[in-house]
């Protein structure tokens, strides 16, 4: 069982839909963006179930359609009230019509709920059992969550915890990340800009003189940060292929470690735990 996207021959960038295909209006160049990623090496898209109730899917759906399905790495989650087996079932189904393909690569519980993570568990192996899925995983998931998994049967064979990640929101770099990288669970952080909050990381001037020194955009070299150790799967959205091309071009910024201890001035590492952020 493959444990790590660095053994799936996938890179630190994947391509996250929250908001996408909710406005026919954007519909063409949204579905250009995705197209532009997948032409230029972006092998990952992140959906869920949630994403304007199956409309990120469907959009997702046709843009992959022509596409070697074995060279995309398609991830969807489902509510925490479908975290049963019989309803996790159905909700795949669904999401597996909307995305015109008959597995997925990752399928994420998308956060806590009540049902019984045995029970969720016990589920998601049958589906993998068939081949519906290829893995499994959770998101929004803190380390206690996590520990918890892992004592429910078949809970070691989690694949993937996916967490809010950003400059703004570093707490998972205190436990979370390290105790992933231990267990060998991979991290996949969403919403490296924030944005899904509504509103974005204060552009310092430290950002600035980071930017002007690679020519670049500050919110490259935010990107550039979260893909900075290599262990981190970041997936912003873009819903231009201008805003694509520049997400790809993030991936080849090289920070010193002069420029990080300037982006730490501004965004301190976290020294204590704190509680999991989450949009």
């Amino acid at each position: 069982m493959e444990k790590s996207f660095q053994e799936n021959n996938l890179s630190g960038l994947g391509m996250g839909t929250w908001g996408i295909g909710e406005d026919a209006s954007k519909k063409k160049d949204e579905l250009a963006a995705l197209r532009y990623g997948l032409d230029n090496g972006i092998k990952v898209i992140d959906t869920a179930e949630m994403y304007g109730e199956g409309k990120s899917e469907k959009l997702i759906g046709e843009a992959i359609k022509g596409y070697d399905r074995s060279q995309i790495f398609l991830i969807s989650k489902f509510y925490p009230y479908h975290a049963s087996p019989e309803l996790e079932r159905q909700s795949l189904e669904k999401s597996l019509k909307r995305l015109g393909t008959d597995y997925l690569d990752l399928y994420l519980l998308h956060w806590r709920g009540d049902k019984r993570l045995s029970e969720t568990v016990r589920g998601l192996k049958e589906l993998q059992k068939e081949g519906l899925i290829r893995h499994w995983g959770v998101s929004n998931f803190d380390v206690a969550d996590l520990e918890e998994l892992f004592s429910v049967p078949g809970g070691k064979d989690c694949f993937a915890n996916e967490d809010l990640y950003n400059l703004s929101e570093r707490g998972v770099e205190y436990d979370v990340l390290p105790w992933q990288e231990k267990h060998s669970v991979s991290f996949i952080g969403y919403s490296p800009f924030n944005s899904g909050k509504g509103d974005s990381i204060r552009i310092t001037n430290n950002l600035k003189i980071v930017a002007r020194a690679h020519n670049v955009t500050p919110h490259q070299i935010m990107l550039a940060w979260t893909l900075r150790h290599g262990n981190v799967l970041s997936i912003p959205k873009a819903g231009t292929v201008k805003h694509m091309k520049e997400n790809i071009a993030a991936q080849d910024i090289k920070l010193t470690s002069d420029e990080i201890k300037l982006i730490d001035n501004d965004f301190p590492q976290p020294t204590e735990k704190t509680p999991l952020a989450m949009i």
